[in-house]
């Protein structure tokens, strides 16, 4: 393998490592803060105790995703030297928000939260948590931000004297229509992620009979987050698609390894493709859905891979333009069903909940349990399919992937890189497993010995 194609393998596992953390961190933030503000307007026991137990879990997850986080965008310098000089003027903005405001903004206040139990008001420690949860979504604003102009460059001037872009507008960068269509998705998928970690582990200690009341009420409460979650997952995905369809037509048409242009066009539900081909050797459809989930009409017509491909090489010269229709076609199918899957759990449990019958269906517990990795494999599947679908571009229409890479840093080098980073994060993951299988066995009881008591 060549420097350019261990770079986005180096690039590709650093970033799905980061974003195991990323989304736990956004989601538990935000319902912590609902917990606590519980507790301050009911002043019951009980949701101090959720807040202090699962905030234990949350503080473990923010201090591994902050490390992965600094790695992940050491690496522009260190292999991408190319399209950091491309793009950094345009890049670099929103990224240096994020450090400098948003990053700062949530550090700094759960530092207060962690350290402020017995020192603050109840409403005011209760308040830092809320500017916690703030700055998790600031950061993952202004990340989208600068990933959104990757998706649909707007707002820049190519200077043809630095051959550089350049960012001419910073209200276009901010006001991009990607961003602000994959923000309330990430959002509702890190809430869905959180909540799916507070069921799962809600379900071991049900299964266990450990401290009824508490888990029966952490089980509702998560329950009721997953179902929100997934829900708006899958109506801000449908939109999102729609989008994906007018800027990016190749990468919905490889998602739906759709080769031909059909009008209607079917929605393919397994496909067996031929790629040396260009076709389908096997494909089941149901007829007019795709035409419909793309512009919202039976009617309608879908670009194939086939015409895209003589669009893209008339504009942008020889070339293929078509990404890896396997990898395409199935993370988008496996995302989507883990989608559905997390629905009907939801909706499952809150029924059984309502019922008081969580302990009879021991089936359903071992579910919710494995059920804490259905979020996190969904939420990789997205950012796999969101990249690697977008290729053979780094900024789409704009800046390729094979030009984006360090003209000076050889295959050793990255080989170098890569296995040291990904051994390193091998001994992180152990850690991070254990700690967090550790604190989430204990009971909330424990839990709390090893946080101050709330002083009133």
């Amino acid at each position: 393998m060549g420097a350019v194609t261990l770079a986005r393998w180096q690039f590709g596992i650093v970033t799905v490592y980061h974003f195991f953390f990323v989304p736990i961190t956004i989601g538990m933030a935000f319902l912590l803060a609902i917990l606590e503000t519980a507790y301050v307007r009911t002043k019951k026991p009980l949701y101090l105790r959720m807040t202090k137990f699962w905030g234990k879990l949350f503080l473990i997850n923010f201090a591994l995703g902050v490390a992965t986080g600094i790695v992940q965008e050491f690496q522009f310098g260190m292999n991408w030297s190319s399209y950091s000089r491309f793009v950094g003027d345009i890049f670099g903005a929103p990224l240096a928000i994020e450090g400098l405001l948003a990053f700062f903004l949530e550090s700094t206040f759960l530092g207060l939260w962690i350290f402020g139990w017995d020192k603050l008001s109840p409403k005011l420690h209760a308040a830092t948590m809320w500017l916690v949860s703030i700055g998790t979504m600031l950061s993952a604003f202004w990340i989208l931000t600068a990933n959104a102009w990757m998706q649909n460059p707007v707002g820049y001037a190519f200077n043809p004297e630095t051959g550089r872009a350049e960012l001419t507008s910073f209200a276009e960068l901010v006001g991009n229509h990607a961003v602000w269509i994959a923000f309330p998705h990430v959002l509702l998928a890190s809430l869905a992620t959180a909540a799916a970690l507070i069921l799962g582990v809600s379900a071991w200690h049900l299964m266990r009979e450990h401290d009824h009341e508490f888990f029966v009420t952490s089980t509702k409460f998560a329950a009721v987050a997953l179902l929100i979650g997934s829900l708006g997952v899958a109506f801000t995905g449908h939109v999102q698609g729609q989008v994906m369809v007018e800027d990016q037509p190749m990468k919905m048409a490889a998602a739906e390894a759709l080769w031909e242009t059909e009008a209607p066009a079917g929605f393919s539900l397994f496909a067996i493709g031929d790629v040396e081909n260009s076709r389908n050797s096997f494909n089941i459809t149901v007829p007019r859905a795709l035409s419909l989930l793309a512009h919202n009409d039976l009617t309608s017509e879908v670009k194939g891979m086939k015409d895209l491909q003589a669009e893209l090489e008339a504009t942008y010269g020889p070339g293929n333009y078509i990404p890896n229709v396997f990898i395409s076609y199935w993370s988008f199918r496996l995302m989507v069903g883990l989608g559905f899957l997390m629905i009907a759990m939801a909706l499952y449990g809150l029924y059984l909940a309502a019922k008081d019958r969580l302990t009879e269906k021991r089936w359903f517990l071992k579910l919710a349990l494995w059920g804490i990795g259905f979020p996190l494999v969904a939420n990789s599947l997205g950012w796999i399919f969101t990249e690697m679908a977008r290729q053979p571009w780094a900024v789409y229409g704009v800046l390729k992937t094979a030009d984006s890479a360090s003209p000076t840093v050889g295959p050793g080098l990255v080989w170098t890189s890569m296995i040291g980073l990904t051994l390193l994060y091998g001994v992180l993951a152990v850690i991070e497993v254990g700690l967090m299988a550790r604190f989430a066995k204990q009971g909330p009881d424990e839990a709390a010995e090893t946080v101050p008591t709330m002083a009133y």
